[in-house]
């Protein structure tokens, strides 16, 4: 009996491979010009996609298999001597070329199935093939999800071409132990990874090796992912070490991961997570090749489970909480990496953006603090305590000194002490050797998080400093009841506001328990947002753009801030 196929699927995949191949198939001897070689091996996987299936408006074409070889022949050019390509500022790099030689791998094993017709291609797939293996097998890495795409390379290759020496290399990457933690998110804590990297290999990975505890690694992500989705079809990546920790991303390339599990395990979940990821149309070019790779994707998906709210979930590796319900989705953050390792730097998390808020169409993007204490940045909560089910307390002490004189025995007469850096400022004076006098600041935020939005009370301790709570909300609608103050930003002082897009809207209501009373729109030099020093330096900045809106003062002060959510029509 025949496997039944999910046809309008596979339909959906191959239009979205044609809209890429399309192009190079009617112009099949033009040179791909300033193609880098990772589009130049994913154009090749595509276009022999679209030759093989036969949903795509491109099967049998011999110009699709002319474009491939046009590209191909660009390809083999650019592969250095060493066999690796030359591309970006990653110099002579095995694993980015490691995502080169996936795709290649992948294209001659489409190739070779169909058998003579595509002996050329194959042919010159197989030179690139080995042509790399040599320095794929012996290179490095240099982030933690490159070590899976590199083992995936090594396991393609020894797919297609055996050699047990790929096998031991990839069993000596592995024994390094897959780095997931046990909430289920990698090291690195990025959906762009995780959905274009990490999950993608240790799926191959398991397929090729039979390692049932890598696929195993993947069903855990994709559950923990699970309550991450927000309510506007994106993944929360504010926890993120990478480049998207300031950056939505789309669940749509997660799609043929939660499809393959949903299928394989019949997990209702998965399912419904799968028809979110296409719901806004499929795209991606390289899923027609992967429905032919793995025809386990080309079933159908099992009965999608419902969503069950609200739903709460801590995350206490990344330090990162959210409550969903019909009427809010509310995430609270305090898993910075800033406090304890003192720097802005790429693979850590920086993020300063410790409250969200989904009301519908109307969404408040980004909660930061900014504080007037020695140019050490924005509030980043240093630790993350649960009080209570969906009650939790963020706190940061940030510490600055002020040096005295050096001990006797530490001088030197020709004042050349060596250079050191004491945490916000690099001098030749030997800080480590001086005695020091601490000026502290310490921020508490406590966060109640509501089935209709959040209560917040900010206790700002230490020296009077100014202070300013930024609210960014989501362009497309106008603060009311908030004074502007031009560039697209208002203040708040004890008034009410709301923030309203269409028939949803967030209102917010500050109140100042002990303290001064807040600052009024007069006062732009309080009513910013200051990145710090780590950003200004270098003349860059971390801040975010939309509707701002600013309630700020000067600490030592208690506020509360009550935000409420409004819909329309509650999800149920």
């Amino acid at each position: 009996m025949a496997t039944p196929l999910d046809r309008e699927f596979v339909r959906a995949a191959a239009r979205a491979a044609d809209r890429s191949a399309a192009p190079p198939a009617a112009g099949p001897d033009e040179e791909p010009a300033g193609v880098t070689h990772r589009a130049l091996a994913r154009r090749v996987k595509t276009l022999v996609a679209a030759y093989r299936s036969p949903d795509s408006a491109l099967h049998g074409s011999r110009q699709a298999i002319a474009a491939a070889m046009t590209h191909l022949r660009a390809l083999r050019a650019a592969q250095t001597p060493t066999g690796l390509f030359a591309d970006g500022d990653n110099v002579q790099s095995p694993p980015d070329s490691a995502f080169t030689v996936n795709d290649v791998c992948d294209a001659y094993v489409l190739a070779a199935d169909a058998g003579p017709e595509l002996g050329e291609v194959t042919a010159v797939l197989a030179e690139i093939a080995g042509a790399a293996s040599g320095a794929l097998l012996t290179g490095g890495v240099h982030t933690p999800n490159h070590r899976w795409e590199l083992c995936a390379a090594l396991a393609r290759l020894h797919r297609s071409f055996p050699d047990d020496r790929l096998l031991d290399r990839v069993e000596e990457w592995l024994a390094e132990g897959v780095d997931i933690d046990a909430e289920g998110l990698y090291s690195e804590r990025s959906a762009v990874y995780a959905a274009h990297v990490s999950n993608p290999s240790l799926l191959l990975l398991a397929d090729v090796l039979g390692r049932a505890d890598l696929l195993d690694a993947v069903e855990r992500n994709l559950a923990t992912t699970l309550d991450l989705i927000r309510p506007d079809g994106t993944v929360e990546t504010v926890h993120s070490r990478r480049q998207d920790q300031n950056q939505p991303f789309p669940l749509a390339p997660y799609l043929p991961h939660y499809r393959l599990l949903a299928i394989r395990t019949g997990r209702g979940d998965f399912s419904r997570a799968a028809r979110l990821a296409a719901a806004g149309g499929i795209d991606d070019p390289d899923l027609l090749a992967q429905t032919l790779l793995t025809p386990d994707l080309c079933r159908p998906l099992p009965a999608p489970a419902a969503e069950t709210l609200p739903r709460d979930r801590y995350l206490t590796t990344a330090r990162l909480a959210a409550r969903a319900s019909a009427t809010a989705h509310t995430v609270v953050y305090g898993g910075s990496d800033v406090p304890e390792h003192r720097r802005i730097r790429s693979g850590l998390a920086c993020n300063p953006t410790f409250l969200r808020l989904f009301a519908g169409d109307a969404v408040l993007d980004a909660v930061r603090l900014s504080r007037g204490f020695f140019d050490l940045g924005p509030f980043r909560a240093a630790d993350m305590e649960q009080l209570a089910l969906n009650r939790y307390r963020l706190t940061e002490t940030l510490t600055a000194a002020y040096y005295q004189p050096l001990p006797t025995d530490r001088r030197q007469d020709d004042g050349a002490y060596r250079m050191a850096d004491e945490g916000r400022f690099s001098a030749a004076m030997a800080f480590p050797d001086r005695p020091r006098d601490e000026v502290s600041h310490t921020t508490v935020v406590e966060a109640d998080l509501r089935e209709d939005g959040a209560d917040l009370r900010i206790d700002i301790g230490g020296p009077r400093v100014p202070w300013a709570l930024e609210l960014t909300f989501r362009p497309g609608g106008v603060p009311e009841g908030a004074v502007p103050i031009g560039d697209g930003r208002w203040c708040l002082t004890t008034g009410p506001m709301t923030y309203r897009v269409g028939d949803d809207e967030i209102r917010i209501e500050a109140g100042v328990e002990t303290g001064e009373p807040l600052a009024g729109p007069d006062r732009s030099d309080v009513l910013r947002y200051d990145p710090g020093q780590d950003y200004t330096v270098v003349g860059g900045t971390d801040a975010t753009t939309g509707n701002r809106v600013y309630i700020g003062g000067h600490g030592p002060q208690t506020l509360t801030v009550a935000l409420r959510a409004r819909r329309s029509a509650p999800v149920v």
